[in-house]
């Protein structure tokens, strides 16, 4: 007779923070104080100022970065956010939606070698988004040119052992989580392909609470990024300037048994960088004890 399936042990809550909201720190200070402050994790963007992904050496780099993050006890996510990375003109450009196919290319050739130092550092996951459609693009092509492009990063991805981890992100063709699904089936539901859950963007663009999202996302969460948020606002907050309620909010996130990394994503706050990233954490150790349902 077969077993209904147990649920999913409440998981212990591992804190990440982001290294885009630490630009003004070297990247071995930043990861230092991220240990000294308690955090088991890191959310890496492959940027100018931290392990840049298109300067030379970067294998000896990215070994030396995984030595230091095991000296420290830190897990990390590679994340590929960065503004001005690929162009120094156009934020996020080119994106996997460009009209132009070498352009396209360039950020499928970025995102090819974030698996790769991934799979160096050791890292749970890959994050990436679609881009903004572009002008004069319709929805059709612009869905297409993203699933094509995907294609090599997957092959990728599923080569190392890395999940790809695809953001909805306010105002991008990829958005929420039905168009996460909407892609995810495009792409005949590849194993490789997992979602970013970045809570504060369920406060600000979901139809459904944040909780709920987290259940409703469980099955496809491969990285999480948190921050406060208010309703229509896609603006990173520190924690308790937006409208979020986080004991529920991480308690649903704890029942579905999420193991990866929950990493503090604000961005706009280096000048504040290491006090926020110490509030950050007290914060969510007391939202999350508070959240308990055990």
């Amino acid at each position: 007779m077969t077993q209904p399936a147990q649920p999913a042990q409440p998981a212990t809550p591992r804190w990440g923070y982001g290294t885009n909201g630490l630009t003004d720190l070297r990247l071995d200070d930043a990861l230092a104080l991220l240990a000294d402050l308690g955090y088991d994790g890191v959310g890496l963007t492959l940027d100018h100022m931290h392990l840049d992904p298109l300067a030379p050496d970067l294998a000896a780099r990215t070994r030396q970065v995984a030595r230091t993050l095991h000296r420290h006890h830190l897990t990390a996510t590679v994340e590929t956010g960065a503004r001005y990375v690929l162009d120094p003109r156009r934020k996020h450009g080119p994106s996997l939606l460009d009209p132009d196919p070498d352009a396209r290319a360039a950020r499928v050739r970025l995102l090819v070698r974030a698996v790769q130092v991934a799979a160096d550092l050791g890292a749970h996951a890959v994050h990436c988004f679609s881009g903004i459609t572009p002008d004069d693009t319709d929805r059709d092509t612009a869905w297409k040119r993203l699933a094509d492009a995907l294609e090599p990063v997957l092959h990728a991805a599923d080569g190392a052992g890395i999940p790809l981890a695809i953001e909805p992100e306010p105002g991008h063709l990829l958005a929420t989580l039905a168009d996460f699904h909407h892609l995810r089936h495009a792409l005949g539901s590849p194993d490789a392909l997992g979602l970013t859950l970045d809570l504060g963007h369920c406060q600000c663009l979901e139809p459904e609470p944040p909780a709920d999202c987290v259940r409703a996302a469980a099955p496809w969460l491969r990285h999480v990024q948190i921050e406060d948020m208010r309703r229509g606002v896609h603006e990173h907050l520190p924690f308790g300037e937006g409208e979020i309620d986080f004991p529920p909010l991480l308690d649903a996130l704890a029942a579905t048994g999420y193991q990866g990394l929950t990493v503090v994503e604000l961005p706009r706050h280096s000048h504040a960088g290491p006090d926020l990233a110490a509030a950050s954490l007290s914060f969510l150790r007391a939202a999350a004890q508070g959240g308990s349902s055990t």
